[in-house]
């Protein structure tokens, strides 16, 4: 076969959540996979080492303007260049005409719900708003057009087949994320001094990994914390990443705490090789969410000993399974409370550590890429057929 895979943002400094997924599934089908033949389309950007061709993997560079026009435009001609059999698009939307069998991974149908959009209206960044829009016109179209779908967990399984009456439809698959193997308890007190420093982290914290996103439930987060400190008299900060200040002291005016500012630490953004040094380093991994599709953070944090509260909603207990303490998100209380018990009850606490450490193993990102390429294998079969 020739596969095509789109790698648009890989290349980016800033990277996230389904960047890492693509580098991720890329990195592990190189190592597996010495007999078909990958064009890896990307945007040039100046993280290009983070990606090595190899024998029959090679990276292609293409310029072509704004995200839209990139994808809508110089990705389907450079896949038919390249004599793609199979043009696998990694993030939720793909190239409405193309005449390359699509393969599409469609991680959340988050911005299709319209309860979400009610929070949007109110909340999201003008940015955020116009990539809800793009993918809300896009992928109706994408799900249409594609031979192969894969999404990140039963739940948004169940979730997308609701909303497109794909039920019975053999082309809906649930392919589980990993976890990265440096994520991983620390034990190197050289390296935990190092991101310390680095990132300014006080002694006693908590992690939370929220942002501008409605979902994240950063409000509710920060109002929990706020009950926390009230209620306790303990000397705790939240550390939070990468979070615009004007942005959080609305929050913190809506709370009505804006003193809440002195015991927040923003690091700003964190290269993810030293992300495990954080969390090793905090109290409690704290995710909230309204609403996600996997929860990869979750597993890291695990997988790093460190005890998790996360939601009832959406993938979480999926994900989680019995080795996270559950909440109702819509309950900050529920937070608050979930928190001093950790903080209270050490066996409780050790228990969570240990199941976390057990439950993050399961999840590996060599089986997602024996999985997907299973399915690539699969439509080309069908298409040969």
């Amino acid at each position: 076969m020739v596969i095509g895979i789109e790698g648009q943002r890989l290349f980016r400094k800033n990277k996230h959540g389904m960047d890492m997924v693509a580098l991720e599934l890329i990195k592990n089908l190189q190592e597996i996979d010495h007999d078909n033949n990958y064009y890896v389309f990307v945007k040039p950007d100046e993280d290009s080492s983070v990606l090595q061709e190899t024998s029959n993997f090679k990276i292609i560079p293409l310029n072509g303007g704004s995200y839209p026009k990139w994808e809508q435009l110089a990705l389907p001609k450079a896949a038919k260049a390249h004599g793609c059999d199979v043009l696998h698009c990694t993030s939720n939307t793909a190239p409405l005409f193309s005449d390359i069998p699509l393969i599409t991974t469609l991680h959340d149908i988050i911005y299709m719900e319209s309860s979400y959009f009610k929070i949007l209206k109110s909340s999201a960044t003008r940015y955020q708003k116009f990539g809800n829009v793009y993918r809300k016109i896009v992928v109706p179209k994408v799900v249409k057009n594609s031979k192969k779908i894969i999404t990140v967990s039963n739940f948004e399984k169940k979730r997308i087949g609701e909303f497109f009456g794909m039920h019975s439809d053999n082309r809906l698959e649930s392919v589980y994320n990993g976890v990265s193997e440096h994520f991983k308890i620390v034990t190197n007190d050289l390296e935990l001094k190092r991101v310390k420093e680095k990132y300014n982290l006080p002694e006693k914290y908590f992690f939370f990994l929220g942002n501008t996103d409605p979902k994240k439930n950063t409000k509710g987060t920060l109002k929990a914390f706020s009950d926390f400190l009230k209620e306790t008299g303990l000397d705790y900060k939240l550390v939070m990443l990468d979070y615009d200040k004007s942005e959080l002291d609305k929050l913190l005016i809506e709370i009505e705490d804006r003193s809440l500012i002195d015991k927040i630490v923003l690091t700003g953004y964190v290269v993810n090789t030293d992300l495990p040094a954080i969390y090793a380093q905090c109290d409690i991994f704290l995710y909230p969410s309204l609403r996600e599709s996997f929860g990869i953070p979750m597993l890291e944090a695990m997988a790093c000993g460190v005890p998790v509260i996360t939601s009832n909603t959406s993938s979480m207990p999926e994900v989680a399974g019995e080795a996270a303490h559950i909440i109702d998100p819509f309950k900050y209380e529920d937070i608050t409370k979930g928190m001093i018990k950790i903080l209270d009850d050490e066996n409780y606490r050790k228990t969570l550590v240990n199941k976390g450490i057990e439950r993050s193993k399961i999840f590996s990102w060599k089986n997602m890429a024996h999985q997907v390429l299973n399915l690539y294998e699969e439509m080309y079969n069908e298409l040969t057929a």
